[in-house]
């Protein structure tokens, strides 16, 4: 049998259907969070029946599977991006802080509280890993030289098999999960509100958590 045109008109209708509902879902997570995505309000809204929207997407599931891939992708290529062109450790952080506050609901999907019933599957670890490469190339990159190991870096010493095989030093790996669990922090707490009238301003504190851990 011949394989099909991916660039044959049914083909091209699929992928813009495909897309809109995307669009819309973001549209809808925004509104309401992804644990009440419903693929049969998005199929309303489009002027779609139900059964016609499932054969774009099987169910709830495999549409936030597509929202994840899109937004680790997203996230892993602006970081490489922004590495590429020289920015160090700092500017890397400054980096996710932008493309966080750029569009919150993506930045929640991936690092906010899970969706009830759903399970992230195995190749949206591995883009997700490309985000932790990056980052802790970067850290490597700045340690200062005969850095002592604190007692992390000793435990990661044999504890380092998330880091899928990163020939970083102990130290480097360290850093980054301080880093990593530090800017989050500080990044989820602002992006769901809890900042809301304690007037400071969530920028000043974000570089203060980032000076602390890079002094």
């Amino acid at each position: 049998m011949a394989k099909s045109d991916p660039t044959t008109p049914r083909e091209r209708y699929r992928t813009q259907v495909r897309a809109e509902v995307m669009e819309r879902a973001w549209e809808q997570i925004a509104t309401a969070g992804a644990s009440a995505l419903s693929l049969n309000a998005i199929a309303k809204h489009m002027g779609m029946s139900g059964p016609a929207l499932y054969r774009y997407f099987a169910n709830r599931d495999e549409l936030i599977t597509e929202l994840v891939r899109e937004a680790y992708r997203d996230l892993a290529d602006t970081l490489h991006a922004a590495s590429e062109t020289g920015a160090d450790l700092a500017g890397l952080a400054r980096t996710l802080r932008t493309w966080a506050l750029a569009d919150p609901q993506r930045y929640l999907l991936l690092y906010g509280t899970p969706v009830p019933g759903y399970q992230a599957p195995e190749d949206t670890t591995a883009i997700s890993q490309e985000i932790a490469v990056t980052l802790i190339d970067a850290c490597a990159a700045a340690l200062p030289p005969a850095t002592p190991a604190s007692p992390l870096a000793t435990h990661l010493a044999d504890h380092r098999t998330w880091a899928a095989g990163h020939p970083a030093p102990p130290e480097a790996l360290a850093l980054f999960l301080s880093l990593w669990t530090r800017l989050h922090g500080v990044l989820s707490l602002e992006l769901a509100g809890h900042f809301t009238g304690m007037q400071f301003d969530a920028a000043v504190l974000f570089e203060s958590e980032l000076a602390t851990l890079l002094g």
